[in-house]
């Protein structure tokens, strides 16, 4: 009897699909060149706690229906969806979700609206500080395409985990209206809330950009895909390019959201399928030391030290992980009403920026600070690079700086994901 039960258990292991086999597996059979499938991130999202102003309205708090739609840089056949609780301080009982393809704005083609399902159930509690992945589902989806997911919760967890720079329009609704093709009594607002990610199977790969509000898109207009991260995807097809901006983002310290380092676990190592992070972090950092008060010549020496360990820390980490790292230098700022930088915060932008174009020990730089300068004043934004504030690029320089990227870095032949 023994004998048989091991027998069986050995033939479940051989038949075991790629899809159940461990990160590792599945790493190594395409890295081999086995075209063994896996999972692979064509959307994502950094998710924070949002601050009051960007929090779930309080009409909607409790037996409402969010309906938001996503773009997918990556397509694929079968696809899976991630939420997350990460921030939510109760559990969070979702009785519906669905995913359909989009109609109109706010609307679904109904002939697409399926159920997503948890081990074969509708309905999912996700734990507080928790996210959790839906079953995969047979579901073509286009690269470049769009898919809408609506979910309703009888009592939303309070506040709900969430990305407040959607730059894309969610619509909320009472009741349970998952599966309506336009909702009814609709409000609209630039905010996502519990939806996470978006992954498909395939041999692919995926690219992470770890950023602030420039990486975020803010500058770019809503509803256009205009950030520098959806520019560089269309330069890249065939692989997955997730966006783990966050507006106000430091390397050092939280603050509208978690810290860089704070969150790379969580935003890239535990994404799927991904080979390669491009890091462009730091000018909040910078920003925020004087904002409120002068700082000494060494509180800023000091400042310099800190973010320069923790860059080598994120390249270290990444490259354990068999992640090959671009650094980005810091684009210029003067101007930035909000921070109001002087001749001394400018001094410690051009540190960092020598710093990351030599001693980083990442795999690659990309010099965002040389392609929107303006050349006679290279402490601010080329005029057509700038949206307007001096900091954020126009929707022009968001598509400059994806054109600077080197596509020789996304080479196949130096896949070497290690566990």
């Amino acid at each position: 009897m023994r004998a048989f039960l091991m027998g069986l258990a050995l033939a479940a292991m051989v038949v075991a699909p790629a899809i159940g086999s461990s990160p590792a597996q599945r790493d190594r059979g395409t890295a081999e060149g086995g075209g063994r499938s896996h999972w692979v991130g064509s959307w994502s999202a950094a998710q924070q706690l949002p601050e009051p102003a960007n929090q779930l309205p309080a009409p909607f708090a409790h037996d409402a229906t969010i309906r938001q739609t996503v773009h997918l840089s990556l397509g694929g056949g079968v696809i899976r969806v991630r939420l997350s609780n990460a921030y939510g301080t109760a559990p969070l009982h979702l009785t519906a979700v669905h995913i359909a393809r989009p109609g109109a704005p706010g609307t679904i083609v109904p002939a697409s609206d399926t159920p997503l399902t948890f081990a074969g159930r509708a309905a999912v509690t996700i734990p507080a500080g928790a996210e959790y992945l839906s079953d995969p589902l047979p579901f073509a989806v286009a690269s470049y395409g769009d898919v809408t997911i609506s979910l309703h919760a009888d009592d939303f967890a309070s506040p709900p985990t969430g990305h407040p720079g959607a730059r894309a329009t969610a619509f909320l609704a009472s009741g349970d209206q998952v599966s309506a093709q336009a909702l009814a009594s609709p409000t609209a607002l630039e905010h996502w809330y519990v939806v996470a990610g978006v992954a498909v199977e395939g041999t692919a790969s995926a690219v992470v950009a770890l950023g602030d509000s420039i990486t975020d898109g803010r500058g770019s207009i809503p509803g256009t895909n205009g950030r520098w991260t959806d520019d560089l995807a269309r330069r890249l097809p065939g692989l997955g390019v997730l966006n783990k901006g966050i507006g106000g983002n430091r390397l050092l310290l939280d603050g509208l959201g978690p810290s860089a380092m704070a969150r790379f676990d969580r935003d890239v190592l535990a994404e799927d399928g991904v080979r390669w992070l491009i890091l462009l972090e730091g000018i909040n950092d910078l920003g925020t030391l004087t904002r409120d008060a002068p700082a000494s010549a060494q509180d800023h020496a000091a400042l310099i030290v800190r973010m320069t360990v923790a860059y080598r820390q994120i390249v270290d980490r990444a490259h354990a992980h068999g992640l090959k790292v671009m650094v980005a230098t810091l684009g210029p700022w003067m101007g930035f009403d909000y921070y109001k930088p002087d001749a001394a915060n400018e001094a410690d932008r051009q540190t960092i920026n020598a710093w990351l174009r030599t001693q980083s020990g990442a795999d690659a730089l990309v010099d965002f600070d040389k392609v929107l300068r303006d050349p006679a004043q290279p402490d601010r934004l080329a005029p057509a690079y700038d949206c307007g504030d001096h900091l954020h690029p126009s929707p022009q320089g968001y598509q400059a700086m994806a054109d600077a990227i080197p596509l020789a870095f996304f080479a196949r032949k130096h896949e070497s994901r290690r566990k």
